[in-house]
């Protein structure tokens, strides 16, 4: 016997627990659905070692401007935000070497070209380029090569390690232009400082925003260890959700909050449009893995470091303080992207182990003499969550964006509804997407139920809303945030 609710939403993520606020707010019925034993989906926060505060396995930043969606939920929820420390010196190790004063202003050009050619892209359809289909044909390897410049080739493939966890010959460059307009730009993309996609950092752990959204709906309303493995429409009966564990529930509209690459888990019947399903079969996501080195002291900070390293060739592809001196604790975050992290998750736990210290010791032993044990290592291999096969988001070879599939990706399907960071029009691949996108997906739902069912839910939803706080009004509207660039470490 399927139980009857006016929405189903699958995934437990900051998108689907934001599609559940709206539709919570709107007096609905609805279930939320979790594959994993827990809800936040690529935002994971555990205890760094005893008592001494947290640290994030999954997404890590946030900034106070453009990303005004997610800012607004740290600002309810009252969270502590962090400013990522900048100050010191930071450490590079690549095939380039020492760029001569020519060689680094050929690639200050390149990265300007860069940068001109991703503001081209149109958010609203990838498509709507002159050169789409152009951009589209290659990946961003080939792109690159033909400027003829080796340091921006070199430079470009530590972008898209770090920026999507793949080599520069896997993306297709229309992908890849299309992720640095959606994130304002490619020097706020890879930049620590203000209006940077790597500013803000959140005491209480980025788990925490899901936790508080998941507390914030009805009792018993998430059910967690619960993966969908169909979702059937009938003509005059509604959607039925079944999961593995065999349970059915009936609804009038669906909304999916997996990612991409994990469509193809689920048997749509109907099945999904071409455009769609063709989305779904192609995405593959980043390789991604993080491991945290939690010290008793920040021994990096007394000598005049940073904490940020980048390597070429890895196995630790880059590095960033990540410490939180409120609560004690004190760590710096390993980051394996790309084929470097490949290589390196083959070896066996121990020894993956000791590659990381040997590499830090080796990179920070340039200036640091006597660099101590860590007091705690903490390792997560995105790879091997079978919910989430990687990160951060997903990934599109050549041959995808400049047709109907670039636009299908947010497009309802019937009464299924699809929200995820990699639908938002900004800001894909973040947090801020993610909420953004269930925002929107929440307020599909709301307003195609109203038009099927009535203006008493769209009364009710409208009424709910919260009122314009003069903090928000200040915090997110204007002050050029757009326009305002700072470089940082590259990063994801």
């Amino acid at each position: 016997m399927a139980q009857n609710f006016q929405v189903v939403i699958v995934g437990a993520g900051l998108s689907g627990l934001r599609a559940a606020r709206e539709v919570h707010n709107a007096g609905l019925s609805y279930i939320v659905l979790e594959a994993m034993d827990r809800v936040g989906g690529k935002a994971l926060s555990v205890q760094a070692s005893d008592g001494n505060g947290v640290v994030d396995l999954g997404a890590s930043w946030i900034n106070d401007t453009s990303q005004s969606e997610i800012y607004k939920l740290a600002k309810e929820f009252g969270f502590d935000l962090v400013e990522q420390r900048t100050e010191g010196n930071s450490l590079y190790r690549d095939e380039m070497g020492q760029l001569e004063p020519e060689q680094l202003k050929e690639v200050e050009q390149f990265m300007q070209i860069l940068s001109d050619y991703a503001e081209r892209c149109d958010i609203d359809d990838p498509s709507n380029v002159p050169d789409a289909k152009y951009l589209d044909s290659m990946t961003v390897a080939e792109f690159i090569a033909g400027f003829k410049n080796p340091s921006a080739s070199v430079l470009v493939n530590s972008i898209t390690r770090s920026l999507l966890g793949v080599e520069s010959d896997e993306p297709s460059a229309l992908f890849f232009l299309d992720i640095l307009k959606r994130g304002t730009g490619l020097k706020n993309v890879i930049s620590d400082f203000k209006d940077g996609a790597q500013y803000l950092r959140n005491r209480q752990g980025n788990q925490a925003f899901c936790d508080r959204l998941a507390a914030g709906l009805n009792a018993g309303s998430v059910k967690i260890s619960s993966a969908v493995k169909a979702i059937t429409q009938k003509e005059g009966e509604g959607c039925f959700v079944e999961t593995i564990n065999g349970d059915v529930y009936r609804a009038d509209r669906v909304i999916v909050s997996v990612p991409t690459p994990l469509y193809p888990l689920i048997h749509f019947e109907p099945s999904l449009p071409p455009a769609k399903k063709k989305l779904g079969d192609s995405a593959k996501s980043g390789y991604y893995t993080k491991t945290i080195l939690v010290y008793a002291e920040p021994w990096w900070h007394s000598a005049g470091l940073s904490g940020v390293c980048s390597s070429t060739d890895g196995p630790v592809v880059f590095t960033h303080d990540t410490c939180i001196p409120q609560d004690g604790q004190y760590s710096i975050t390993c980051f394996h992207a790309g084929d470097p992290g490949r290589k390196w998750s083959r070896l066996p736990a121990e020894e993956r182990k000791q590659v990381v210290l040997q590499d830090i010791c080796t990179a920070f032993g340039t200036v640091v003499d006597n660099i101590p044990e860590p007091i705690n290592v903490i390792e997560k291999d995105w790879t091997k969550d079978p919910w989430a096969q990687g990160g951060p988001g997903p990934v599109w070879r050549p041959g995808f964006l400049a047709v109907e599939s670039g636009k299908a990706i947010a497009e309802p399907f019937g009464n299924i509804h699809f929200v995820g960071t990699e639908t938002s029009s900004v800001w894909r691949g973040y947090m801020d997407g993610a909420v953004r996108s269930g925002i929107r997906g929440g307020q599909e739902v709301v307003t195609s139920l109203d038009k099927t069912f009535g203006s008493t839910i769209l009364s009710r939803y409208l009424s709910s809303r919260l009122p314009p706080w003069d903090w928000r009004k200040e915090s997110y509207l204007g002050h050029g945030s757009f326009m305002k660039h700072g470089i940082g470490s590259l990063t994801s």
